[in-house]
């Protein structure tokens, strides 16, 4: 998917928006992460533009590919409040939204907060915990506000989640529903590094001796910064011909006969904001379409579902979604 990167180099324009700032606070997030991780820029740059997009990342990958490790090192990077929460089959709603006690002293009850009360929350292994449990994020995931006991409470920007699962090991596990999937912005498939990426690792575990400091990750962007940030990326702009793009594809998902599934104008909208922040940290303030083909994948992989036939065929949603990109006219 890199090779879909858009380049900027050899553009003669001028920004209607300074993107200066943010161009540099990503690049020295990337930098700070590449203190430790090796490779994965696939998966940094697609976290970094769900930041900026103010949306939620759903992370797939085997266990051992740094999937977890990652979203902490990114959280690092935030001067923000962090949260890690590891799901399991035993653990109850109370556990993460929090619960009320009973106060001798005030001779009334007190809510006392769970763990989802910060601004990056990383659930590890999403997939472990029962339906009523994953039932509990959904209010606070889709509308930042949290209601228990009829008191409301609305979650203090920035506020994202980001979940990891493992593809492989389905014993125990708890599948996640649609409608849980859709409020995720993004699903990253996190690959095995290459030979030479793997040469490195081991490299540098070698010298760290099997040792990771958090200590020496610098902060690098404040809440505010997040928040500035995101409403600046709003102001990008996007021709109507590409919203046509953008509406086109996910029709297609409606109609293609390959799917039993299709996405949801929430893909539509998704897609449009992920293209947006992508073309903001390649310094344009405008969109093309290879940021939109960039994000389309990530986008709708885990809001598709293939029909039966096709499942028996071992055909798979990443198939379909690239004969749609290369089938829709691309607008020029």
């Amino acid at each position: 998917m890199d090779d879909l990167q858009p380049k900027t180099q050899d553009l003669n324009f001028t920004n209607r928006i300074d993107l200066k700032p943010l161009q540099e606070h990503v690049e020295q997030i990337k930098a700070e992460i590449g203190k430790i991780i090796v490779g994965q820029n696939n998966m940094v740059e697609l976290l970094i533009i769900s930041i900026l997009s103010n949306g939620h990342t759903l992370i797939e990958g085997v266990p051992g590919v740094a999937k977890t490790i990652t979203a902490k090192l990114l959280a690092k990077t935030l001067d923000v409040g962090f949260s890690r929460i590891q799901f399991t089959p035993d653990l109850m709603p109370s556990d993460i939204l929090g619960t009320s006690i009973f106060n001798i002293k005030t001779n009334d009850f007190e809510y006392k907060k769970g763990p989802i009360f910060s601004n990056i929350i990383l659930i590890d292994e999403i997939n472990r915990a029962p339906a009523k449990t994953q039932a509990a994020l959904f209010e606070v995931m889709a509308e930042r506000q949290i209601t228990i006991d009829n008191n409301r409470f609305i979650m203090e920007s920035p506020f994202l989640v980001f979940a990891t699962q493992n593809p492989i090991e389905q014993e125990g596990t708890y599948r996640l529903p649609e409608a849980q999937l859709d409020r995720f912005l993004f699903k990253i498939d996190v690959d095995y590094p290459s030979l030479d990426e793997e040469v490195q690792i081991l490299v540098d575990n070698h010298k760290r001796e099997d040792k990771i400091d958090f200590n020496t990750i610098k902060a690098i962007l404040k809440a505010d910064d997040i928040i500035k940030y995101q409403a600046l990326i709003k102001r990008v702009v996007v021709e109507d011909h590409l919203l046509n793009y953008i509406a086109a594809i996910v029709n297609n998902t409606r109609i293609n006969a390959n799917l039993y599934l299709g996405a949801s104008p929430r893909a539509s909208i998704a897609i449009l904001n992920a293209a947006k922040s992508n073309a903001a940290i390649n310094g344009r303030d405008f969109v093309t379409p290879d940021d939109i083909k960039r994000c389309a994948k990530a986008v709708l992989k885990h809001r598709l579902v293939l029909t039966p036939e096709r499942e028996m065929e071992a055909f798979t949603v990443e198939k379909v979604i690239d004969q749609i990109l290369e089938t829709i006219e691309i607008p020029r």
